[in-house]
Parts: structure tokens; sequence; C-alpha cells
């Protein structure tokens, strides 16, 4: 049986390990076993993070627009309470955008919650 060397395709592999390392320092973007062991580890990091972004957000968002709140005069349970009854339906991102953009129109939110709340 003839002897296989694998030149192609084994390179064609570790330069796309290399290639996916451009940027990081030292030998991690030079050297094939450290750069195969940085990619792997970036790769677990990338898809775990890719749904704990989502989470973040979210957190952001409610704390946003719980500050808002407070400053017109009610909490973020009570807002989104009498959102809920009021039949608004605006998501926690369009409202903390809406806090920050254009306060005049989150108050009239806040107050049309506040009808509904009691």
């Amino acid at each position: 049986m003839p002897r296989v060397t694998r030149g192609f395709k084994a390179r064609r592999r570790r330069n796309k390990v290399l290639k996916m390392a451009k940027g990081y320092r030292g030998g991690k973007h030079r050297l094939f076993r450290t750069a195969t062991e940085a990619v792997d580890r970036a790769l677990c990091y990338a898809y775990r993070d890719r749904r704990t972004r989502k989470r973040e957000f979210r957190r952001l968002w409610i704390t946003r627009i719980g500050a808002a709140a407070k400053m017109n005069g009610t909490s973020y349970s009570r807002l989104m309470g009498g959102l809920r009854k009021a039949g608004v339906e605006l998501d926690r991102k369009v409202l903390s955008n809406l806090a920050i953009v254009d306060p005049h129109a989150f108050a009239e939110v806040v107050k049309t919650a506040g009808n509904h709340s009691a």
C-alpha cells in the first residue's frame, strides 16, 4: 500500500485554523498547536456568549426602563403591569429606547399605564 502524506488536506486544515487565529498575541497566531487551542476556546466562548448576550441586553433594558419609570413617579413592575392591562404591546427594547431618545413620549406611556394600573 502506498504511503499517503496528506500534504494538501493537512495544510488546508492548518491554514484554516491559523486564519481564524489572526490577531491573537504571541505564538497563538503563528504556532499551529497553540493556535488550535486558542481558536477552540474562542469558538466555545462565542457559542456561549451568543446566548448570554440576549440575557444581558434584557437586563440592561429593564434597568433603563426602571430608572426612567422612577423619574416619572412609578416603579418598573407597576409600569409593566399597567401597560399589560392597557393592551400596549411595546417590548422592553422599544421602551428603553423611547426612555432615552424621547422622554416626553415615555412620560405619556407611563401616564397610559398609570390610568390602567388602578
